[in-house]
């Protein structure tokens, strides 16, 4: 290791963006845990509850300042119709969830979405049904929830207990439109979209977002067709207001691979997969361009995080996975690529909130364990609706499979109390580095505070027995002279250095 230190400088840039808070969302499916315990247990259960809807969750949810949630799915969503779930609970019909070959209760229907975000402080994000559904249940459907009193639908829904709109602005044209939400073609579903998008009418001052279901991964052609044949300026300008991404980090993987069993080579592998998407959103991002040079569609990356074989004892189709410091890694490069790319980027959502997949919270009955993941989101409030600062410096790159990624991933923003936050993901898992950040123009007096993210070894995971085994602690390992901070980063950890004037 040299002990030469690498130099960074932050600083303001022209006509910098404004980073969406939206970009720090989350998503529930209707798979696995996570609606069903993981967010619903239900009024009468011994876990606390308000209306149904778990206390502990909403806690943790609103701590780290989750902006949205999407929601019924995933797969889910283009197989669920919407009026199973309404009405007096008792009366709503049980089923197979055939997508995941789980019972469904409909028990947690829409009214208990709202409510669910409502309690945290978010905003709703629903994805609706294309793939079985038609263009009258979809509309429908928003007449229920956002229509005042007065017609039909809304009616029914004041008579199920709410007279007051629900004010849903975003809604998905359906999921993966292209696999499991029907396996069409991109020209078909551009078609359908439009047609969709037409009768997705507004019952509100406030624009609503019609976001189109976008590419797999690096299908460039999807996201072609899309941006040509509903992006381009000659149609309506609220037509599409966003266009979807899903990336997951499992690309190449072998038939086992595990959340808590790898090597170095293992976790070599998932830095340079997880850098991937940085990749991927550089080069859609571009052809969206072509259309869109003034950056009216968003590109909203609505499911992203690691994906492994689920853990031993639980069954393979609920997805279940622990979580490590790799993981946190993970989360931090790819919001690190989200903020980087904050002009084009301004929705995401990690897959999934609760028990499944790439997780903030996972539940044992009544206990809930906080993720390393959730204390990334946690290190990354400060950059909710901030303004993006320029990185600039020579920052080593490695390479795993003729996969590179940084060494170190670096975010920097000003929030509007003019306190500056930068974020650092360390991906050596086995040496240190000394860094040196220069930040010209930093006034004098200032305080920097500091949290980071580490872990005993790499593979240790929070439990119920041992729920801080790796979490963010206080940080102070670095000297601030004058403008500039040195320090030098752990391996596999995840930092942040808060900059603010004393009061």
């Amino acid at each position: 290791m040299s002990s030469t230190p690498l130099h960074l400088t932050v600083s303001a840039e022209a006509a910098a963006p404004q980073i969406s808070r939206h970009i720090f969302g989350q998503f529930a499916e209707h798979l696995g845990r996570c609606v069903y315990e993981g967010i619903w247990v239900g009024e009468n259960s011994s876990i606390p509850n308000v209306r149904g809807i778990r206390s502990d969750v909403v806690a943790a949810l609103r701590e780290i300042q989750v902006p949205n949630v999407r929601w019924p799915g995933g797969c889910f969503a283009d197989a669920y119709h919407w009026r199973d779930g309404i009405g007096p609970r008792a009366q709503r019909p049980r089923m197979m969830n055939d997508t995941w070959g789980i019972p469904e209760t409909n028990e947690f229907g829409s009214l208990e979405f709202i409510d669910f975000c409502e309690q945290v402080g978010c905003e709703p994000v629903i994805c609706g049904n294309v793939g079985s559904g038609t263009v009258q249940e979809m509309r429908d459907w928003l007449e229920y929830l956002n229509a005042p009193v007065g017609r039909p639908l809304s009616d029914l829904r004041a008579a199920h207990g709410r007279p007051e709109p629900a004010r849903v602005r975003y809604w998905g044209v359906g999921n993966e439109s292209w696999g499991c939400g029907g396996n069409m073609r991109a020209e078909y579903y551009a078609d359908e979209f439009r047609r969709y998008a037409t009768y997705l009418g507004g019952y509100m001052k406030e624009p609503l977002h019609r976001i189109g279901c976008g590419p797999g991964v690096d299908d460039w052609h999807w996201t072609e067709v899309m941006m040509r044949e509903c992006g381009a300026p000659r149609f309506h300008p609220e037509i599409m207001s966003g266009l979807t991404l899903h990336y997951y980090m499992n690309g190449g993987c072998p038939p086992e691979f595990w959340a808590t069993r790898f090597d170095h080579q293992g976790w070599n592998h998932v830095m340079a997969h997880a850098w991937e998407i940085d990749r991927l959103v550089r080069r859609h991002a571009e052809i969206m361009d072509k259309y869109d040079a003034k950056k009216r569609i968003a590109l909203i990356v609505d499911e992203w995080g690691s994906w492994y074989t689920a853990e031993p004892g639980s069954r393979p189709n609920e997805l279940f996975q622990q979580q490590t410091v790799r993981d946190a890694l993970v989360a931090a490069l790819t919001l690190n690529c989200f903020i980087a790319h904050a002009d084009r980027v301004r929705m995401a959502n990690v897959a999934q909130m609760i028990n499944v997949l790439h997780s903030v919270i996972l539940t044992y009955g009544e206990k809930i364990v906080l993720t390393p993941s959730w204390h990334v989101f946690h290190l990354y409030r400060p950059h909710q609706n901030a303004t993006r600062l320029a990185v600039t410096g020579d920052i080593p790159v490695s390479n795993f499979s003729d996969m590179p990624y940084p060494r170190v991933s670096v975010a920097a923003s000003q929030a509007a109390d003019q306190s500056i936050t930068v974020t650092l993901a360390h991906t050596d898992p086995a040496e240190p580095l000394a860094i040196s950040l220069a930040i010209p123009g930093l006034p004098g007096g200032v305080t920097a505070t500091g949290r980071i993210i580490t872990a005993p070894e790499l593979t240790a995971c929070n439990t119920p027995e041992q729920p801080n085994r790796v979490t963010a602690r206080d940080w102070s390992s670095f000297s601030l002279l004058g403008h500039t901070l040195t320090t030098t980063l752990p391996p596999a950890c995840v930092a942040s250095v808060t900059f603010s004037s004393r009061k």
